[in-house]
């Protein structure tokens, strides 16, 4: 035994049995498999979070953000949204200059597109530029007081926009995750803030009815008079949105693109479009640009207002409500009626 190099016989059994990681009465412990299922979360977690700082670092190292316009010169465009507002209240714009949504305007300008539910089929891929002509020219002030400002500091190269939007945001208004559709538009994408301080989120995950918005990947403060420029994977790759918590106070922010020369465009007078030749004349009229005639309120952006998806969870109620204001009826007595409409007869009989 001593020339094997063992003084006891229980060792060299012991050197000769296959090396266990787990005694066996730890396995049978209880709680061990919950200690492992937790061990495997907290990896997936860590896994996770790791990649969401690998995408914050992608977008911040896409994402150009510089303040470039004073007070005054803040004043002096504002007055001039306003002015676009007042005008378009007027009508006299054409038609799919304005789409509005509720607690947001967008006034396109030089080149304007379908989105949304304005296609037949919806999803990245399908918007249209509009024909030539269907919307307004862009205005020689967002020329001379934006675009100048923005060439001359470098930010973009001379003649470089022909597409400009102005999205005019009321307290709790919002726009939805997406990408600026690539099959439309040069990068990068260059915008100019107004009117109050808001932020741009990325990779957030929208739910409706109530309104919900998950947590970004990167969410970065936007500041009145400062220009964002987005390019590569912030542009591209992952999507961008506003979030109704981030607009406190009334926000507009100019939006400076370039069309693609060989962009799509709706043309629904040419009987040989793949896309749109096969619609019914009832179709191509869902394809007109979303219109409120209802005049704004000019106490809007001092008051929050109740958002579109919210509505209709409420409609009914809104509907007895006011059938109560008219008839005298009580709530409870309405809601017992839509119950049992035999009620109602009952009653007439007495």
């Amino acid at each position: 035994m001593a020339a094997s190099g063992f003084t006891d016989l229980r060792e060299k059994l012991k050197s000769m049995t296959p090396h266990r990681e787990t005694p066996r009465s730890e396995v049978s412990q209880p709680g061990y498999g919950r200690k492992r299922r937790r061990r495997d979360s907290d990896g997936e977690q860590s896994d996770h979070e790791e990649q969401r700082e690998l995408q914050a670092h992608r977008v911040k190292s896409c994402v150009k953000q510089d303040s470039i316009f004073s007070a005054d010169e803040c004043l002096r465009i504002e007055s001039k949204i306003d002015e676009v507002v007042a005008k378009a209240e007027k009508g006299l714009y054409r038609e799919h200059t304005v789409d509005r949504a509720p607690l947001r305007s967008k006034y396109f300008f030089g080149e304007g597109y379908t989105y949304g539910a304005q296609l037949e089929k919806r999803g990245p891929g399908q918007e249209r530029l509009y024909s030539k002509g269907e919307v307004d020219e862009i205005p020689d002030w967002v020329y001379e007081l934006v675009i100048k400002k923005l060439v001359s500091s470098r930010v973009i190269p001379e003649n470089f926009v022909n597409s400009a939007v102005i999205n005019d945001y009321q307290p709790g208004g919002c726009i939805v995750s997406h990408v600026d559709p690539i099959h439309i538009f040069e990068r990068p994408i260059v915008s100019v803030s107004f009117f109050s301080d808001s932020a741009l989120s990325f990779g957030c995950k929208f739910q409706f009815k109530p309104i919900r918005v998950s947590e970004p990947v990167l969410s970065l403060p936007v500041k009145r008079g400062s220009v964002t420029v987005l390019s590569g994977y912030a542009a591209d790759e992952i999507t961008h949105c506003i979030r109704p918590q981030d607009i406190k106070k009334r926000r507009a922010v100019i939006i400076l693109r370039r069309t693609k020369a060989d962009a799509p465009r709706l043309d629904l007078n040419l009987a040989g479009d793949a896309l749109f030749s096969s619609f019914t004349p009832s179709r191509r009229k869902m394809l007109r640009a979303k219109r409120s005639r209802q005049k704004a309120d000019p106490d809007a952006a001092h008051r929050p207002r109740i958002l579109e998806m919210d509505k209709e969870e409420n409609r009914h109620p809104s509907l007895i409500c006011g059938h109560r204001c008219r008839s005298g009826v009580s709530l409870d007595g309405a809601r017992r009626r839509f119950r049992d409409p035999g009620r109602i007869v009952k009653r007439e009989r007495r």
